[in-house]
């Protein structure tokens, strides 16, 4: 008996795919073995993050051998288990995450049959990751949101509850009815009534807008709306997208026909989303008024760029800072009270602003209240690390800008995108901040301060004094800045 031998060869992508699968469970292998117990840090410090990822459950659907559109496709939108996200996440320095899945029709039903359990084994398999469940909310009358469920016996079900009522594709046919934003405010109003609340953040916020515009399916007024809804769920948007990797070919060579984060007709800006990036501009608008509307950002990864996606990994490039323990309600708590600054390239690593009078401080994301009339001393300390990226660069801190605004309440017309208060308050540089190892530190003394601010801080390693639009094909990690949430001054 002659027995044929049969060759067995795959294509480039997927003998990729299947090293990198084959790597990533020997590490995880070794992982179990060497950290069987989550260690919860008791202390605060800044701890890195993303809160949109996706994984091999975000599916799709083929309308051609489907025509009703209920069967999903694993793989079809993403193509990484969430253990590979977890992995990657603690290669690049990320201590905890979001799996942010999105679907169509009955997407609920795969989420909590399929993206759940494989959750619960990434928990156990990467335990040095905190890792929250959650949603990528095809949002009602709006663009996409990530949803951060608390972590809790019921985490599962409630992300089904809210998805299974809310998620504008989630029936089949699609029901107009769905897709309003009124629809948007009943689902706000049902997430505000829950215990513990989740968070939800409005992602890529101008990405929608069309040629010539400046908003899309995001606009201020919609905006204002979410926040005065829920305020303790609806906090905040990306400041920085994610898809920061679509200029770059597998091989990263420049990609010409290329916008960082997919911002074809309306660019980004360094990195971020114009309503965050453009000075007195839509963030600006709100923090005028007094709102707790912070800034986050992310990788939103589908399929890393040298396998032809237009993602980084998790935490590879763009990294959240939450001031918290490691623990799972401390990451949750801190940043819904905005003490969170974001980075692009690992620019930065630790980022402390304070504003001081007498014994009275508040940090990032607080309050200071201060007689009028009062000087306020204004510290800036940040961590500009000596190692190399993941670009294998070591980009250096060129300038750090400090920001400052009015704070003059709610205004009467909701769709206000302008601070016109809105000014850079002091340049730093190497000439007046001093160096000690990696930290840099600098002080400002705010003299008579008479009404109502706040102050924000940001830095870049180029020489833009504003951020300018990206152009097509830009290598992304030429450009980078890091944002800080504010400090609100109360003056009495």
């Amino acid at each position: 008996m002659k027995i044929m031998k049969t060759k067995v060869t795959f294509s480039p992508k997927i003998h990729f795919r299947l090293c990198l699968l084959g790597t990533m469970f020997l590490l995880l292998f070794h992982s179990c073995i060497t950290e069987k117990d989550i260690k919860v840090d008791k202390e605060a410090s800044w701890i890195a993050g993303d809160h949109h990822i996706h994984s091999r459950f975000s599916v799709s659907f083929n309308s051609k051998t489907d025509p009703l559109r209920t069967s999903p496709i694993i793989g079809g939108g993403a193509i990484y288990p969430i253990p590979m996200n977890a992995l990657m996440a603690r290669r690049s320095g990320l201590s905890w995450m979001v799996a942010t899945d999105h679907g169509g029709p009955n997407h609920s039903k795969v989420n909590l049959e399929k993206a759940y359990p494989e959750l619960i084994l990434s928990r156990e398999l990467v335990p040095e990751v905190i890792q929250f469940f959650g949603l990528e909310l095809n949002s009602p009358g709006a663009d996409h949101s990530s949803l951060i469920i608390p972590n809790d016996d019921n985490e599962a079900q409630q992300l089904a509850l809210i998805e299974s009522k809310f998620d504008r594709s989630e029936v089949f046919p699609i029901d107009p009815e769905r897709n309003t934003e009124p629809r948007m405010i009943q689902a706000l109003e049902f997430m505000n009534k829950l215990k513990p609340k989740p968070i939800l953040i409005a992602n890529h916020p101008s990405r929608s807008a069309p040629k010539g515009k400046q908003y899309g399916l995001y606009d201020p007024a919609e905006l204002r709306k979410w926040n005065d809804t829920a305020p303790e769920v609806s906090v905040g948007m990306a400041g920085a997208p994610g898809h920061q990797a679509s200029t770059l070919n597998p091989d990263n060579t420049p990609k010409p026909e290329g916008f960082r984060g997919g911002y074809s007709r309306l660019p980004t800006r360094g990195g971020f989303d114009p309503m965050t990036a453009r000075l007195g501009g839509f963030w600006d608008s709100m923090l005028g008024e007094g709102r707790h509307w912070w800034i986050t950002a992310n990788s939103d990864s589908h399929v890393h760029y040298t396998e032809g996606g237009s993602d980084f990994w998790p935490g590879e490039f763009s990294k959240t800072y939450v001031h918290a323990e490691k623990s799972y309600d401390s990451i949750l708590e801190g940043i819904r009270s905005g003490h969170v600054f974001v980075t692009t390239g690992d620019l930065i690593s630790e980022l402390d602003v304070s504003a001081q009078f007498g014994r009275k401080t508040a940090q990032i994301g607080g309050s200071l209240e201060v007689p009028s009339g009062t000087d306020i001393g204004i510290t800036i300390t940040l961590r500009d690390p000596e190692k190399n990226n993941h670009h294998k660069d070591n980009p250096v801190v060129t300038r750090v800008d400090l920001i400052i605004g009015k704070v003059t309440g709610l205004g009467p017309d909701p769709t206000h995108d302008r601070n016109p208060s809105t000014r850079v308050l002091h340049r730093f540089n190497q000439d007046n901040w001093s160096v000690n190892a990696e930290y840099k530190t600098m002080t400002y003394n705010l003299k008579n301060a008479t009404g109502n601010l706040y102050l924000r801080v940001r830095g870049t390693n180029t020489t833009q004094l504003e951020p300018e639009r990206d152009p097509p094909g830009e290598n992304p990690w030429t450009d980078l800045w890091f944002y800080s949430n504010p400090i609100f001054i109360q003056v009495q």
